[in-house]
């Protein structure tokens, strides 16, 4: 089946698989959120994108393999509902952004933009884009055999980067890491998954740029 990447609270999982890695989307909670478990197809080891709700149900996605890591995208709390009990229940070890890592309800290892995150035989790049929030972070997996694919938590959306509160300097900072460090490094064809709704590529988000900067939202 043809991954389109369309998910809905309570429903089937979306799953794509890639020549090293298996990418599952699932949505939880009241506010549709999106966590993606991440598989090496050649090692087996698991890392869990964003344990935002439903900790039961993400469980049962990790099902007998185990999880190694769970990634927070950033420090809102409907990205972290199921993160204690995940962790709790798995050993996994959790990881955030040096500069969020305050606002999450358990103790966990930080990052920095640059970092590398294993996923078995496979890497995600930490890209840290602040404006969302202070430690917001992008994770991007570079595909030897395709496309970048991108992890982009609230930072970036079809139709704009997220919320900033009305705040000009954080607006200015979330645009500005959005433009210079995903859409001017990336390629068109690199595929992002957001932390809610539907996913999309940079390529098709791109001609809308000037249009964002301009609106200041």
């Amino acid at each position: 089946m043809t991954y389109s990447g369309d998910v809905t609270p309570g429903g089937t999982p979306a799953v794509r698989e890639l020549d090293q890695l298996t990418i599952t989307k699932v949505s939880v909670g009241p506010m549709d959120n999106n966590a993606y478990l991440l598989r090496c197809r050649a090692t087996g080891e698991q890392v869990l994108i964003d344990a935002a709700n439903e900790a039961p149900r993400l469980l049962e996605l990790v099902g007998d393999a185990g999880l190694t890591t769970v990634v927070t995208t950033h420090q809102h709390m409907d990205h972290w509902v199921a993160l204690e009990e995940v962790v709790a229940k798995t050993g996994a070890r959790p990881l955030v952004h040096a500069d969020d890592a305050a606002g999450l309800p358990i103790e966990a290892g930080t990052l920095a933009d640059g970092d590398s995150v294993p996923v078995g035989g496979c890497a995600l790049e930490v890209i840290h884009v602040k404006g969302h929030t202070p430690g917001s972070i992008a994770l991007l997996y570079r595909d030897p055999a395709g496309t970048p694919h991108l992890f982009t938590g609230d930072s970036l959306f079809p139709g704009g980067i997220g919320n900033t509160d009305k705040d000009p300097d954080r607006f200015a900072a979330l645009i500005d890491d959005v433009e210079h460090k995903l859409f001017d490094r990336l390629p068109d064809e690199t595929w992002f998954y957001p932390g809610h709704g539907k996913d999309s590529t940079l390529g098709a988000e791109r001609p809308a740029l000037p249009q964002w900067r301009a609106r200041g939202w």
